[in-house]
């Protein structure tokens, strides 16, 4: 999971269509960068666009359970459809 936040602005990732060593390339749609998280480095680096040799911060995450998730953070929404 990464930040969309660079420069204080927040960029919207969207799939680009693209896939490098079978893993999404990622772009923003406000400037069209594409994004990869590239093999032993921390972060979503730009390859190409206005943000070139840039990063997204990687966050931290967890892996769990809708039930044990619930129990933790009682006050999490969620969409139902």
């Amino acid at each position: 999971m990464y930040s969309r936040v660079i420069d204080g602005k927040v960029l919207t990732l969207a799939a680009s269509g693209w896939t490098y060593d079978f893993t999404f390339v990622l772009y923003d749609k406000e400037t069209e960068s594409l994004w990869y998280h590239l093999a032993g480095t921390t972060g979503l680096t730009c390859i190409s666009g206005q943000f070139k040799d840039r990063k997204l911060e990687e966050l931290s995450s967890v892996k769990t359970r809708w039930n044990n998730w619930r129990q933790q953070n009682n006050d999490t929404k969620f969409l139902k459809y």
